[in-house]
């Protein structure tokens, strides 16, 4: 009986070195028709989030949160067309992000999407999304997301012209993710309270249990400095959608 409990206890230990040295590819490829979408892995990890210059960013807490995939960038207009057949933005371009978008259209979106790909797309939490922008486990502690320059890696109101630009352009972050800090805001799964984070749960948090509005995060072409940083939150009502308004899948 010792020779067997031992020996099961042996096949377990090997099948859980097994299974985590199985490691997730770094970077997942989509194809919608004739379009090409990239999702890059967010290990999972423990950060501070928040900051102490906002009412509303604070207080900094920490957060843990599980592996995800974040997308490597806004979800284009090539891509909204591919799989809704419309296109509402202001600017039009294949390689531009999607804008004047709701939180509902995107939620419509996604939906179509999963059934076009057999796939689990959706959208980021405030937490995953601040994660990723700040560089996730290989942050740097930039400023901004990806460098303490912010014309490095942000469209904002001193450099986009009052306009979108296409998508990365700029200098990706530490995790190879493009326009974080700017060109769009980009919806968030969570409701939106400005004291959400007083009692925010440490283990991947997923905002309030209603609202009124939802969390937005990214700043956009229209932001000055103070707009671009990875803490940066705003808000908006689910069925709006305005010029600056676009969104990043998670997986």
């Amino acid at each position: 009986m010792n020779k067997i409990i031992t020996f099961a206890a042996l096949c377990t230990i090997m099948f859980c070195i097994t299974a985590c040295s199985e490691k997730l590819p770094t970077i997942q490829t989509f194809t919608v028709g004739d379009v090409i979408f990239e999702m890059i892995l967010v290990e999972g990890g423990e950060f501070e989030m928040g900051n102490t210059n906002s009412d509303d960013e604070q207080p900094v807490h920490s957060v843990t949160l599980d592996t995800y995939y974040v997308g490597k960038t806004e979800v284009t207009q090539a891509l909204w067309e591919a799989v809704m057949q419309t296109n509402p933005s202001n600017w039009i371009g294949d390689d531009l992000p999607v804008e004047k978008v709701s939180w509902h259209d995107c939620q419509e979106f996604i939906s179509k999407l999963n059934s076009i790909t057999g796939q689990n797309f959706r959208m980021l939490t405030e937490a995953e999304w601040e994660y990723a922008a700040r560089g996730g486990n290989k942050s740097l502690g930039y400023e901004f997301s990806g460098s303490n320059n912010r014309d490095d890696v942000a469209w904002h109101w001193n450099n986009a012209e009052e306009k979108t630009h296409p998508v990365a352009m700029k200098q990706a972050n530490e995790l190879g993710i493009y326009d974080m800090s700017g060109n769009v805001e980009e919806w968030c799964s969570d409701w939106y309270d400005e004291n959400y984070y007083s009692s925010s749960p440490s283990q991947n948090p997923q905002g309030p249990s209603s609202g009124s509005h939802r969390v937005c995060r990214g700043s956009g072409w229209f932001m000055l400095n103070t707009g671009c940083t990875p803490t940066h939150r705003s808000d908006y009502i689910p069925n709006e959608g305005n010029f600056n308004l676009g969104l990043r899948l998670a997986l």
